[in-house]
């Protein structure tokens, strides 16, 4: 297998592994603070999912590949069974990876996501990153200011920004495969494939966000026999950023409920 097929990746702590993956125009970072709360008992792996971060780039993107890609960062630690945690189009990975391969996954946590189709909700996000004229980008700053005139919200550009790469020219390039991104958008927000997983899944659902609605019950039932709702209120679809130490605890206990150690 050559390097240039497996996903970037770090690991920490101890104990039986959870793999953490992350969403759409995210990285291994975004999960970083549950990764911590768990290393003291778990073995933690993150990954950057393909497109993302410091993996590599291909021209397809979908949940079959990405989970393909999971397939071979398991193998090459070589981890039988984990746990994992996805979310957003992360959980979306880690629905379709449970489906593909119920017998490596102990349990799922999926955050603010259902295993159904959803409108191309973030192209308004896609079609500003590609409009950004990296050539009048000498900082961050400037970067802000320019997609300020398209996105309103301050940390969700925070968050975006962190995609940007200063290279050693002093000019700027996007991390995100940008133009795959953008080719395959709609395979990113179809369904998951069917099948069964009869192991425990906790989904947790942010208050206000309208991902995970009462509509898409019974796609979850048809594809999972033991499951759990929690919600986490005052939180949008970002509950891990914006309700951190609710988020981090609820899925630490559902870990620990079904540790086999």
């Amino acid at each position: 297998m050559s390097k240039a097929q497996l996903l970037n990746y770090e690991t920490t702590g101890s104990g039986e592994p959870v793999l953490l993956l992350h969403g759409l125009f995210g990285d291994l970072d975004n999960l970083k603070g549950l990764g911590r709360d768990l290393q003291e008992d778990f073995q933690v792996i993150m990954v950057d999912i393909r497109n993302h971060g410091d993996s590599f780039h291909a021209d397809t993107m979908n949940y079959s590949a990405m989970a393909d890609d999971v397939t071979r960062v398991l193998d090459h630690l070589e981890l039988e069974q984990v746990h994992m945690v996805g979310h957003s189009m992360g959980g979306k990975l880690a629905m379709e990876f449970a489906l593909t391969n119920p017998d490596r996954v102990i349990s799922l946590v999926v955050a603010d996501i259902a295993p159904v189709a959803y409108d191309t909700r973030h192209r308004d996000i896609l079609d500003a990153l590609e409009a950004l004229d990296l050539s009048k980008v000498s900082s961050r700053k400037d970067a802000d200011q320019l997609l300020a005139q398209h996105i309103d919200g301050h940390n969700v550009r925070q968050f975006l920004l962190k995609n940007l790469e200063r290279r050693e020219d002093n000019s700027y390039e996007w991390r995100l495969n940008l133009p795959v991104l953008d080719a395959c958008y709609g395979e990113l927000s179809d369904a998951v494939r069917e099948g069964s997983y009869d192991g425990p899944v906790l989904f947790i659902k942010g208050g206000e966000s309208d991902y995970l609605t009462a509509e898409y019950e019974d796609a979850i039932r048809e594809r999972f026999s033991d499951v759990d709702l929690k919600v986490i209120e005052g939180a949008g679809h970002w509950l891990h950023a914006e309700k951190p130490r609710i988020f981090n605890r609820t899925a630490r206990s559902f870990l620990e409920q079904h540790s086999r150690t």
